[in-house]
Protein backbone atom coordinates (compact mmCIF):
# COMPACT_ATOMS: atom_id res chain seq x y z
CA UNK A 1 0.00 0.00 0.00
CA UNK A 2 2.96 2.29 1.06
CA UNK A 3 4.36 1.67 -2.47
CA UNK A 4 1.22 2.45 -4.20
CA UNK A 5 0.54 5.56 -2.44
CA UNK A 6 3.92 6.89 -3.26
CA UNK A 7 3.96 6.12 -7.21
CA UNK A 8 0.66 7.80 -7.44
CA UNK A 9 1.88 10.98 -5.45
CA UNK A 10 4.42 10.53 -8.23
CA UNK A 11 2.12 10.50 -10.93
CA UNK A 12 0.71 13.63 -9.31
CA UNK A 13 4.11 15.63 -9.15
CA UNK A 14 4.63 14.15 -12.83
CA UNK A 15 0.83 16.05 -13.72
CA UNK A 16 1.88 19.42 -12.12
CA UNK A 17 5.13 19.36 -14.10
CA UNK A 18 3.27 18.95 -16.95
CA UNK A 19 0.42 21.65 -15.73
CA UNK A 20 3.76 23.86 -15.34
CA UNK A 21 5.07 23.97 -18.50
CA UNK A 22 1.89 23.59 -20.43
CA UNK A 23 1.07 27.02 -19.13
CA UNK A 24 3.88 28.52 -18.84
CA UNK A 25 4.48 27.19 -23.17
CA UNK A 26 0.66 29.18 -23.54
CA UNK A 27 1.53 32.69 -22.33
CA UNK A 28 4.67 32.26 -24.55
CA UNK A 29 2.55 31.44 -27.26
CA UNK A 30 0.52 34.00 -26.75
CA UNK A 31 2.81 37.15 -26.78
CA UNK A 32 4.71 35.89 -29.80
CA UNK A 33 1.42 35.44 -31.83
CA UNK A 34 0.37 39.29 -31.15
CA UNK A 35 4.01 40.07 -31.56
CA UNK A 36 4.40 38.43 -35.18
CA UNK A 37 1.02 39.53 -36.38
CA UNK A 38 1.79 43.57 -35.35
CA UNK A 39 5.16 42.57 -36.94
CA UNK A 40 3.30 41.76 -40.51
CA UNK A 41 0.82 44.66 -39.85
CA UNK A 42 3.92 47.02 -39.94
CA UNK A 43 5.62 45.59 -42.52
CA UNK A 44 2.84 45.29 -45.00
CA UNK A 45 1.81 49.39 -44.55
CA UNK A 46 5.67 49.82 -45.22
CA UNK A 47 6.53 48.07 -47.75
CA UNK A 48 3.25 47.29 -49.33
CA UNK A 49 4.48 43.18 -49.91
CA UNK A 50 1.41 40.88 -50.41
CA UNK A 51 3.49 38.46 -48.49
CA UNK A 52 3.44 40.15 -45.54
CA UNK A 53 -0.69 40.75 -45.87
CA UNK A 54 -0.75 36.78 -46.48
CA UNK A 55 0.89 36.26 -43.30
CA UNK A 56 -0.83 38.91 -41.11
CA UNK A 57 -4.15 36.94 -42.34
CA UNK A 58 -2.77 33.46 -41.79
CA UNK A 59 -2.02 34.71 -38.26
CA UNK A 60 -6.17 35.62 -37.31
CA UNK A 61 -6.26 31.20 -37.28
CA UNK A 62 -4.06 31.24 -34.42
CA UNK A 63 -6.26 34.23 -32.55
CA UNK A 64 -9.88 31.80 -33.27
CA UNK A 65 -7.52 29.22 -31.05
CA UNK A 66 -7.36 31.16 -28.42
CA UNK A 67 -10.85 30.29 -27.10
CA UNK A 68 -10.22 26.36 -27.17
CA UNK A 69 -7.25 27.31 -25.21
CA UNK A 70 -8.85 28.94 -22.38
CA UNK A 71 -10.97 25.91 -22.28
CA UNK A 72 -7.95 23.69 -22.04
CA UNK A 73 -6.70 25.97 -19.29
CA UNK A 74 -10.05 25.13 -17.01
CA UNK A 75 -8.89 21.63 -17.50
CA UNK A 76 -5.55 22.45 -16.13
CA UNK A 77 -7.25 23.84 -12.95
CA UNK A 78 -6.58 27.37 -13.80
CA UNK A 79 -8.16 29.63 -10.93
CA UNK A 80 -11.01 32.30 -11.67
CA UNK A 81 -8.44 34.96 -11.09
CA UNK A 82 -6.15 33.69 -14.24
CA UNK A 83 -9.11 33.15 -15.94
CA UNK A 84 -10.51 36.50 -15.24
CA UNK A 85 -7.01 37.95 -16.20
CA UNK A 86 -6.85 35.40 -19.64
CA UNK A 87 -10.20 37.10 -20.23
CA UNK A 88 -8.71 40.31 -20.34
CA UNK A 89 -5.72 39.21 -22.65
CA UNK A 90 -8.59 37.79 -25.06
CA UNK A 91 -9.89 41.10 -25.27
CA UNK A 92 -6.69 43.09 -25.09
CA UNK A 93 -5.84 40.86 -28.07
CA UNK A 94 -9.03 41.45 -29.58
CA UNK A 95 -8.69 45.68 -29.18
CA UNK A 96 -5.41 45.41 -30.99
CA UNK A 97 -6.58 43.36 -33.72
CA UNK A 98 -9.18 45.52 -34.76
CA UNK A 99 -6.90 48.82 -34.51
CA UNK A 100 -4.28 46.52 -37.35
CA UNK A 101 -7.31 45.32 -39.71
CA UNK A 102 -7.86 48.90 -39.52
CA UNK A 103 -5.08 50.21 -39.99
CA UNK A 104 -4.49 47.59 -42.93
CA UNK A 105 -8.04 48.03 -44.47
CA UNK A 106 -6.95 51.93 -44.42
CA UNK A 107 -3.57 51.48 -46.51
CA UNK A 108 -5.75 48.96 -48.98
CA UNK A 109 -7.62 52.53 -49.45
CA UNK A 110 -4.44 54.38 -50.25
CA UNK A 111 -4.54 56.15 -46.81
CA UNK A 112 -0.93 54.95 -46.01
CA UNK A 113 -0.12 57.76 -43.70
CA UNK A 114 -3.31 56.92 -41.57
CA UNK A 115 -3.03 53.40 -41.47
CA UNK A 116 0.92 53.92 -39.93
CA UNK A 117 -0.74 56.35 -37.49
CA UNK A 118 -3.15 53.78 -36.42
CA UNK A 119 -0.06 50.81 -36.07
CA UNK A 120 2.83 53.28 -34.77
CA UNK A 121 0.42 56.08 -32.82
CA UNK A 122 0.24 56.16 -29.18
CA UNK A 123 -2.94 54.26 -29.06
CA UNK A 124 -1.68 50.83 -30.27
CA UNK A 125 1.42 51.52 -28.32
CA UNK A 126 -1.04 51.54 -25.35
CA UNK A 127 -2.77 48.08 -26.63
CA UNK A 128 0.01 46.80 -27.06
CA UNK A 129 1.80 47.38 -23.77
CA UNK A 130 -1.46 46.20 -22.00
CA UNK A 131 -1.78 42.98 -23.97
CA UNK A 132 1.86 42.34 -23.07
CA UNK A 133 1.27 43.22 -19.54
CA UNK A 134 -1.45 40.95 -19.30
CA UNK A 135 0.44 38.18 -20.67
CA UNK A 136 3.07 38.62 -18.19
CA UNK A 137 0.28 38.93 -15.02
CA UNK A 138 -1.23 35.89 -16.50
CA UNK A 139 2.36 33.99 -16.23
CA UNK A 140 3.42 34.86 -12.92
CA UNK A 141 -0.12 33.95 -11.60
CA UNK A 142 0.27 30.33 -13.42
CA UNK A 143 3.94 30.10 -12.33
CA UNK A 144 3.07 30.59 -8.55
CA UNK A 145 0.03 28.44 -8.57
CA UNK A 146 2.04 25.52 -10.66
CA UNK A 147 5.31 25.76 -8.59
CA UNK A 148 3.11 25.53 -5.44
CA UNK A 149 1.54 22.45 -6.54
CA UNK A 150 4.85 20.88 -7.46
CA UNK A 151 6.11 21.77 -4.19
CA UNK A 152 3.87 19.65 -2.30
CA UNK A 153 3.11 17.09 -4.71
CA UNK A 154 7.13 16.70 -4.60
CA UNK A 155 7.19 16.49 -0.65
CA UNK A 156 3.85 14.15 -0.58
CA UNK A 157 6.11 11.96 -2.93
CA UNK A 158 8.98 12.64 -0.68
CA UNK A 159 7.29 11.54 2.56
CA UNK A 160 5.61 8.24 0.98
CA UNK A 161 8.21 7.29 -0.53
CA UNK A 162 10.43 7.43 2.43
CA UNK A 163 7.43 5.61 4.35
CA UNK A 164 8.05 2.59 1.53
CA UNK A 165 11.03 2.00 1.74
CA UNK A 166 10.96 2.34 5.83
CA UNK A 167 8.29 -1.01 5.21
CA UNK A 168 10.39 -2.33 2.78
CA UNK A 169 13.00 -2.48 5.35
CA UNK A 170 10.73 -3.73 8.16
CA UNK A 171 9.31 -6.38 5.78
CA UNK A 172 13.01 -6.99 5.11
CA UNK A 173 13.94 -7.51 8.51
CA UNK A 174 11.23 -9.49 9.00
CA UNK A 175 11.89 -12.28 6.40
CA UNK A 176 15.11 -12.28 7.11
CA UNK A 177 14.64 -13.55 10.64
CA UNK A 178 12.57 -15.85 9.52
CA UNK A 179 14.68 -16.88 6.47
CA UNK A 180 17.44 -17.39 9.41
CA UNK A 181 15.62 -20.40 11.16
CA UNK A 182 14.62 -21.79 7.98
CA UNK A 183 18.13 -22.01 7.11
CA UNK A 184 19.53 -22.84 10.24
CA UNK A 185 17.44 -25.99 10.57
CA UNK A 186 16.26 -27.04 7.34
CA UNK A 187 19.14 -26.31 5.11
CA UNK A 188 22.21 -25.42 6.98
CA UNK A 189 22.71 -28.42 9.04
CA UNK A 190 21.18 -30.74 6.29
CA UNK A 191 24.07 -28.77 3.75
CA UNK A 192 27.04 -29.14 6.06
CA UNK A 193 26.08 -32.67 6.03
CA UNK A 194 26.11 -33.25 2.97
CA UNK A 195 28.92 -31.01 2.19
CA UNK A 196 31.06 -33.33 4.08
CA UNK A 197 30.09 -36.34 2.08
CA UNK A 198 30.33 -34.97 -1.38
CA UNK A 199 33.56 -33.43 -0.16
CA UNK A 200 34.60 -37.27 0.60
CA UNK A 201 32.96 -38.49 -2.91
CA UNK A 202 35.03 -36.22 -4.97
CA UNK A 203 37.53 -37.61 -3.57
CA UNK A 204 36.58 -41.55 -4.83
CA UNK A 205 36.08 -42.63 -1.15
CA UNK A 206 32.70 -44.50 -1.86
CA UNK A 207 32.82 -45.85 1.46
CA UNK A 208 31.13 -43.14 2.90
CA UNK A 209 27.79 -43.16 4.68
CA UNK A 210 24.99 -41.11 2.68
CA UNK A 211 22.00 -40.86 5.04
CA UNK A 212 18.40 -41.35 3.58
CA UNK A 213 16.29 -38.30 3.66
CA UNK A 214 13.10 -39.33 2.98
CA UNK A 215 11.69 -35.18 2.95
CA UNK A 216 9.63 -34.24 -0.46
CA UNK A 217 11.64 -31.12 -1.58
CA UNK A 218 15.21 -30.12 -2.60
CA UNK A 219 17.26 -31.74 0.42
CA UNK A 220 15.83 -34.59 -0.33
CA UNK A 221 16.34 -34.63 -3.92
CA UNK A 222 19.91 -33.73 -3.28
CA UNK A 223 20.48 -36.63 -0.66
CA UNK A 224 18.85 -38.48 -3.66
CA UNK A 225 21.24 -37.55 -5.96
CA UNK A 226 24.11 -37.92 -3.76
CA UNK A 227 23.23 -41.67 -2.91
CA UNK A 228 23.18 -42.24 -7.21
CA UNK A 229 26.17 -40.42 -7.55
CA UNK A 230 27.67 -42.82 -4.96
CA UNK A 231 26.26 -45.76 -6.34
CA UNK A 232 27.28 -44.68 -10.27
CA UNK A 233 30.85 -43.82 -8.45
CA UNK A 234 31.41 -47.43 -7.54
CA UNK A 235 30.14 -48.56 -10.27
CA UNK A 236 32.29 -46.70 -12.38
CA UNK A 237 35.34 -47.83 -10.47
CA UNK A 238 34.70 -51.17 -10.91
CA UNK A 239 34.13 -50.76 -14.62
CA UNK A 240 37.49 -48.69 -14.81
CA UNK A 241 39.08 -51.45 -12.76
CA UNK A 242 37.48 -54.49 -14.75
CA UNK A 243 38.86 -52.49 -18.01
CA UNK A 244 42.13 -51.80 -16.75
CA UNK A 245 42.58 -55.60 -16.00
CA UNK A 246 41.61 -56.59 -19.21
CA UNK A 247 43.77 -54.21 -21.17
CA UNK A 248 45.97 -55.39 -18.87
CA UNK A 249 45.83 -59.20 -20.07
CA UNK A 250 45.71 -57.57 -23.63
CA UNK A 251 49.16 -56.23 -23.05
CA UNK A 252 50.27 -59.66 -21.76
CA UNK A 253 48.62 -61.91 -24.38
CA UNK A 254 50.21 -59.24 -27.49
CA UNK A 255 53.80 -59.76 -25.31
CA UNK A 256 53.66 -63.44 -25.34
CA UNK A 257 52.78 -63.46 -29.15
CA UNK A 258 55.78 -61.22 -30.25
CA UNK A 259 57.98 -63.59 -28.20
CA UNK A 260 56.09 -66.79 -29.93
CA UNK A 261 57.10 -65.73 -33.10
CA UNK A 262 59.99 -65.16 -32.21
CA UNK A 263 61.25 -68.71 -30.46
CA UNK A 264 63.84 -71.10 -32.05
CA UNK A 265 62.70 -74.62 -30.54
CA UNK A 266 59.84 -75.95 -28.38
CA UNK A 267 61.77 -75.66 -25.05
CA UNK A 268 61.52 -72.00 -25.29
CA UNK A 269 57.87 -71.84 -26.43
CA UNK A 270 57.12 -73.99 -23.23
CA UNK A 271 59.15 -71.26 -21.57
CA UNK A 272 57.16 -68.30 -22.84
CA UNK A 273 54.31 -69.78 -22.43
CA UNK A 274 54.89 -71.21 -18.78
CA UNK A 275 56.04 -67.21 -18.20
CA UNK A 276 53.38 -65.60 -19.21
CA UNK A 277 50.01 -68.02 -18.14
CA UNK A 278 50.32 -66.88 -14.53
CA UNK A 279 50.91 -63.11 -15.65
CA UNK A 280 47.48 -63.44 -18.04
CA UNK A 281 45.63 -65.69 -16.01
CA UNK A 282 46.70 -66.26 -12.41
CA UNK A 283 44.06 -68.17 -11.14
CA UNK A 284 44.23 -70.45 -13.24
CA UNK A 285 47.26 -73.82 -13.20
CA UNK A 286 47.79 -75.73 -16.54
CA UNK A 287 49.84 -77.23 -18.86
CA UNK A 288 51.12 -77.41 -22.22
CA UNK A 289 51.17 -81.14 -24.35
CA UNK A 290 52.53 -81.32 -27.81
CA UNK A 291 51.38 -84.23 -30.16
CA UNK A 292 54.44 -86.72 -30.45
CA UNK A 293 55.52 -88.03 -34.11
CA UNK A 294 53.67 -91.10 -34.60
CA UNK A 295 50.44 -88.92 -33.35
CA UNK A 296 49.39 -91.73 -30.79
CA UNK A 297 50.02 -89.70 -27.44
CA UNK A 298 50.72 -86.24 -25.74
CA UNK A 299 53.70 -85.71 -23.31
CA UNK A 300 53.68 -82.00 -21.31
CA UNK A 301 56.59 -79.75 -21.99
CA UNK A 302 55.51 -76.79 -19.98
CA UNK A 303 53.84 -76.45 -16.11
CA UNK A 304 52.42 -73.33 -14.57
CA UNK A 305 51.28 -73.15 -11.01
CA UNK A 306 51.47 -76.58 -9.78
CA UNK A 307 47.96 -78.19 -11.34
CA UNK A 308 46.73 -81.33 -9.66
CA UNK A 309 44.41 -83.22 -11.97
CA UNK A 310 45.54 -84.42 -15.29
CA UNK A 311 48.12 -86.81 -16.40
CA UNK A 312 50.92 -86.17 -17.78
CA UNK A 313 51.11 -88.14 -20.71
CA UNK A 314 47.92 -89.86 -22.26
CA UNK A 315 46.45 -90.82 -25.88
CA UNK A 316 44.62 -88.41 -28.03
CA UNK A 317 41.51 -90.27 -27.65
CA UNK A 318 41.32 -89.33 -23.48
CA UNK A 319 40.36 -85.94 -23.92
CA UNK A 320 37.31 -84.63 -25.55
CA UNK A 321 38.60 -81.59 -26.88
CA UNK A 322 40.52 -83.21 -28.95
CA UNK A 323 38.27 -85.42 -30.26
CA UNK A 324 35.55 -82.35 -31.04
CA UNK A 325 38.42 -80.22 -32.01
CA UNK A 326 36.59 -77.09 -29.92
CA UNK A 327 37.56 -76.39 -26.42
CA UNK A 328 35.78 -78.45 -23.98
CA UNK A 329 35.07 -78.53 -20.09
CA UNK A 330 35.37 -80.86 -17.27
CA UNK A 331 34.28 -80.46 -13.85
CA UNK A 332 32.54 -81.75 -10.48
CA UNK A 333 28.84 -80.89 -11.35
CA UNK A 334 29.02 -83.20 -14.30
CA UNK A 335 27.16 -80.94 -16.58
CA UNK A 336 29.35 -82.32 -19.41
CA UNK A 337 31.38 -85.81 -20.23
CA UNK A 338 34.46 -85.32 -18.18
CA UNK A 339 37.85 -86.28 -20.08
CA UNK A 340 39.67 -89.51 -19.38
CA UNK A 341 43.00 -88.03 -18.54
CA UNK A 342 41.41 -86.34 -15.55
CA UNK A 343 41.21 -87.90 -11.92
CA UNK A 344 37.45 -87.45 -10.51
CA UNK A 345 38.32 -84.79 -8.25
CA UNK A 346 38.83 -81.92 -10.54
CA UNK A 347 36.64 -78.97 -9.90
CA UNK A 348 37.04 -77.07 -13.16
CA UNK A 349 38.67 -77.76 -16.15
CA UNK A 350 39.25 -76.22 -19.42
CA UNK A 351 40.87 -78.14 -22.41
CA UNK A 352 41.69 -76.13 -25.48
CA UNK A 353 43.36 -77.66 -28.59
CA UNK A 354 45.92 -76.59 -30.55
CA UNK A 355 44.96 -76.57 -34.15
CA UNK A 356 47.22 -75.37 -37.15
CA UNK A 357 45.96 -75.69 -40.77
CA UNK A 358 43.50 -77.87 -39.38
CA UNK A 359 45.42 -80.44 -37.71
CA UNK A 360 45.84 -80.78 -34.05
CA UNK A 361 49.29 -80.64 -32.98
CA UNK A 362 48.68 -80.13 -28.93
CA UNK A 363 46.51 -79.20 -25.87
CA UNK A 364 46.30 -76.36 -23.56
CA UNK A 365 45.00 -77.66 -20.47
CA UNK A 366 43.71 -74.94 -17.48
CA UNK A 367 42.65 -75.52 -14.10
CA UNK A 368 40.95 -73.93 -11.43
CA UNK A 369 43.10 -72.99 -8.63
CA UNK A 370 41.41 -73.59 -4.54
CA UNK A 371 40.35 -70.54 -3.57
CA UNK A 372 39.82 -68.31 -6.90
CA UNK A 373 37.08 -67.92 -9.48
CA UNK A 374 37.57 -70.18 -12.47
CA UNK A 375 36.96 -69.40 -16.28
CA UNK A 376 34.75 -67.27 -17.30
CA UNK A 377 33.16 -66.13 -20.70
CA UNK A 378 36.16 -63.42 -21.45
CA UNK A 379 38.41 -65.65 -19.93
CA UNK A 380 37.51 -68.50 -22.50
CA UNK A 381 37.92 -66.27 -25.21
CA UNK A 382 41.54 -65.35 -24.10
CA UNK A 383 42.22 -68.60 -23.93
CA UNK A 384 41.26 -69.93 -26.83
CA UNK A 385 42.84 -66.91 -28.76
CA UNK A 386 46.01 -67.53 -26.72
CA UNK A 387 45.95 -71.34 -27.96
CA UNK A 388 45.69 -70.51 -31.68
CA UNK A 389 48.84 -68.74 -31.26
CA UNK A 390 50.62 -71.12 -29.55
CA UNK A 391 49.46 -73.83 -31.83
CA UNK A 392 50.95 -71.78 -34.85
CA UNK A 393 54.04 -71.00 -33.71
CA UNK A 394 54.44 -74.89 -32.48
CA UNK A 395 53.41 -75.83 -36.45
CA UNK A 396 56.18 -73.20 -37.37
CA UNK A 397 58.51 -74.75 -34.88
CA UNK A 398 57.93 -78.40 -36.30
CA UNK A 399 58.02 -77.25 -39.85
CA UNK A 400 61.43 -75.93 -38.75
CA UNK A 401 62.60 -78.54 -37.81
CA UNK A 402 61.65 -81.24 -40.40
Amino acid sequence: AAFMLSANSANQERIAVEQHLALDGLAKHLALVAEERTDEARLYVIRGHERHFEAFAAKENEERNLEHTIERIKEFGASDEELRVLQSVGAAADALDSTEQAAVAAYRRNDVSGARQLLFGPEHERLQALLLGQVEQFSTLTNARTGQALEVARIRSDWLGLAAKVMLALTAALFLGVLYFILKRRISMPLTRMTGIVRRLANQDYTVDVPIDRRQDEIGDMHQAIQIFRTNGIERDRMDAERRQDQQTKDLILQMMHRLQACQNRQELADIVSRFAPQIFPNLAGHLYVMNDGRTSLFRIGTWLEPQHCSETFAPDACWALRRGHAHISNSAHDDIPCHHLDDHVTAGLCVPLMAQGDTIGLLYFEERKGHQGVNEASRLYLELIAENIGLATANLQLRER
